[in-house]
């Protein structure tokens, strides 16, 4: 694993305001209890053997009809960004290996570099669409989840070039990955749309104006950083939840539970 960072401008203006971050999420960290940190991981290791196993059926099918659909790997490793800290006046965060089915053409990125999928994405081939809406592309991941890079339940991660551009765009972005190992599945992930963003009847569209473009640019219309926000609430909201064992618990097997609907109903990212 490698670890990338973060600068940050005007060290000297931030310094108490940073040093105020990094005491407030120290304590958190100091006050999540053994408890959870012992089940949460019970949980991963349990629930991603079981999940190979039921699934390894499935691969044959699928690396079949991605190799059919588009000739080319059927894996994808891709670089993500995992947890954060902060070490001498710099956002360091560590980086992994994801693995996927392949969605997307090969040549995807050959024009473009790293950017964000859309909803309707042309890059996407049509199998690939059919992996992403119900989400049977990310069940590599269980591998890197039973080996103890991601947890079936955590923020989504990002990858490094992007988490940096949101990091710097979205206040306290990087806070959803600080002490908690990216996941599968999620609180945004079964909440949210494809790309993050809510539903019209959503709770969260009651603070619309904080979070799409607050500062209404114009040139900002539906800029990715808009979903991030929304994504971030959900995020920050999950990581909160592991301060305590029984709230802990609760939202872990609420979101293990409503995974499945998500993915029957095509509405998984």
């Amino acid at each position: 694993m490698s670890m990338l960072s973060l600068p940050v401008e005007n060290l000297d203006e931030l310094t108490s305001f940073q040093a105020g971050r990094r005491s407030t999420a120290a304590t958190l960290a100091a006050r999540r209890p053994r408890a959870v940190l012992v089940a949460k991981r019970t949980i991963d290791i349990v629930m991603s053997l079981c999940g190979l196993l039921l699934t390894l059926a499935l691969f044959p099918i699928l690396v079949l009809a991605i190799y059919l659909d588009s000739p080319g790997p059927i894996f994808y490793r891709q670089r993500r960004a995992a947890g954060f800290k902060h070490t001498n006046g710099r956002c360091e965060f560590s980086t992994f290996d994801m693995l996927k089915f392949r969605t997307m053409r090969t040549d995807a990125e050959k024009f473009t570099g790293a950017v964000l999928a859309a909803e309707d994405d042309p890059r996407i081939t049509r199998v690939g669409r059919i992996l992403r809406k119900t989400r049977l592309d990310e069940l590599p991941q269980l591998w890197n989840v039973f080996i103890g890079q991601m947890s079936l339940v955590g923020p989504r991660p990002e990858r490094p070039e992007l988490f940096r551009n949101l990091a710097l765009a979205v206040p306290f972005f990087e806070e959803r990955l600080r002490d908690v190992k990216p996941g599968i599945t999620g609180l945004a992930q079964v909440s949210l749309g494809y790309t993050g963003k809510a539903a019209a009847d959503s709770p969260v569209m009651a603070h619309s104006t904080a979070l799409l473009n607050p500062f209404r640019m114009a040139e900002a219309d539906g800029a990715d950083a808009d979903d991030a926000r929304t994504k971030l609430l959900y995020d920050v909201a999950y990581v909160a939840a592991l301060e305590h064992f029984w709230t802990f618990l609760c939202v872990e097997l609420l979101i293990i539970v409503r995974t499945p609907w998500v993915m029957l109903r095509g509405l998984g990212r």
